[in-house]
């Protein structure tokens, strides 16, 4: 199984947003067992075992796992191995940071999120962040992409809590509860892969409190 798939950096003017990160936040431990499966490049069978029979992550039905496994093989194989690793070996800061770039290469609505709402209330000394934030943004990504304005409220409701979960377990917040921002500084391991790599927008998206 060739997981890695190459693909060019999204361009500022072609924003399409989704909402697949519906299915989870960062999934920190779940993540570092699929990047163990990928760097092992495991074949499809053994893939379908390891998720659905052995359960590696520990979910109650072969559903919510395959679904969550799909999610995060979606968005493992938008980077190198050499990220994977950083998840699989890595420290705690280190896994987490790398997941998180994984997380924004993959979803537009992330990073966006980060890069627009994050950074103006860093920049205007407004250290909280709020649901009205959300509901703004998401006005905003209607213009961008019109199907935003076909999602359901209860989608959006969902989304909004997956996006300040991630925030909080990235330690960009302090709790998905009391939504006050932290300052946050990346790790020099993945601002090594990310900068030999020319992923200017997820490293972009990631100082936004600098």
């Amino acid at each position: 199984m060739n997981a890695y798939k190459t693909i060019t950096n999204r361009p500022d003017n072609t924003n399409i947003y989704h909402g697949d990160i519906v299915a989870g936040s960062l999934l920190i431990q779940e993540t570092r067992k699929v990047a163990s499966l990928l760097l092992n490049n495991v074949a499809d069978e053994e893939w379908k075992r390891a998720i659905k029979i052995d359960n590696i992550l520990q979910k109650r039905s072969p559903a919510s796992a395959i679904r969550q496994a799909r999610l995060i093989k979606n968005r493992l194989t938008l980077m190198r191995p050499e990220l994977w690793k950083l998840i699989k070996e890595g420290n705690s800061d280190i896994a987490v940071q790398a997941i998180l770039a994984a997380s924004i290469k993959h979803s537009s609505l992330l990073g966006d999120f980060m890069d627009k709402i994050l950074r103006e209330h860093w920049l205007t000394f407004n250290y909280k962040i709020s649901a009205k934030d959300w509901n703004d943004y998401l006005e905003t990504c209607v213009q961008i992409d019109p199907k935003v304005s076909e999602w359901k409220a209860s989608t959006i409701s969902k989304l909004r809590q997956v996006v300040f979960r991630i925030l909080a377990e990235a330690k960009y917040i302090d709790s998905a509860r009391t939504l006050k921002l932290l300052p946050v500084s990346v790790v020099p391991e993945l601002r090594h892969y990310l900068t030999k790599n020319s992923e200017d927008y997820i490293l972009k998206c990631m100082e936004v409190t600098q």
